[in-house]
């Protein structure tokens, strides 16, 4: 697996435009982890993993009604049990010039016990106010949130959730000494695409 390159992070940094980018650039295989997330949860839930279960069986009020907090380590917990599915799966894609893969489910410190090298791993995560920004010009949002009587509420918990997650994800890079990228924004996609690969070591 010494030729998959790994972003994680959070929502709406950039990752999945950067990877794309790269994936084009440097004839990478792109392998969009949150494309799958669905059925990793399916698979999961089926062996009683107790977050996975949990989620399934969940009404979006439900889900996105509660405290920011807890659904922040619950999500943690969700990406601890599908971690293993991810992996497997990038076992099985083709690798004639390498994978480039993205998604929040690479965390941190899941990498880390992975043995994942910092060569091969980064982290890109958004600034509180360039999330929330770029989350409200998201079409996605409504549907996401369909079912929620207080949709506001729940965006506004949603957002908490990410900004906490995020900072998480900082945090453990430090712990881990992994490469952190902090989009405020201010960074164009060209720079951001040009510090990953730099990073990752790609040559022109």
């Amino acid at each position: 697996m010494n030729r998959i390159y790994y972003i994680g992070g959070s929502p709406c940094a950039g990752k999945s435009t950067t990877a794309e980018i790269l994936s084009k650039k440097y004839d990478l295989y792109y392998f969009k982890v949150d494309d799958f997330l669905d059925g990793y949860q399916e698979k999961a839930a089926l062996k009683g993993r107790p977050i996975c279960r949990k989620n399934t069986e969940m009404s979006s009020e439900q889900i996105w009604m509660r405290d920011p907090v807890l659904q922040c380590e619950e999500e943690f917990l969700f990406y601890q049990e599908v971690f293993e599915y991810a992996l497997a799966d990038l076992k099985q894609l083709p690798c004639k010039n390498g994978i480039i893969t993205e998604g929040a489910a690479y965390v941190p410190q899941l990498m880390k016990q992975a043995g994942i090298p910092d060569s091969r791993y980064m982290a890109i995560t958004p600034t509180e106010e360039f999330q929330i920004s770029h989350f409200r010009k998201r079409k996605f949002v409504p549907y996401v949130l369909e079912g929620c009587r207080d949709k506001e509420k729940a965006f506004e918990n949603w957002m908490g959730r990410d900004v906490l997650f995020a900072k998480e994800v900082r945090k453990q890079c430090r712990q881990y000494q992994y490469y952190s990228i902090i989009n405020d924004g201010s960074l164009g996609i060209d720079e951001l695409v040009s510090r990953t690969a730099v990073h990752f070591g790609f040559c022109d």
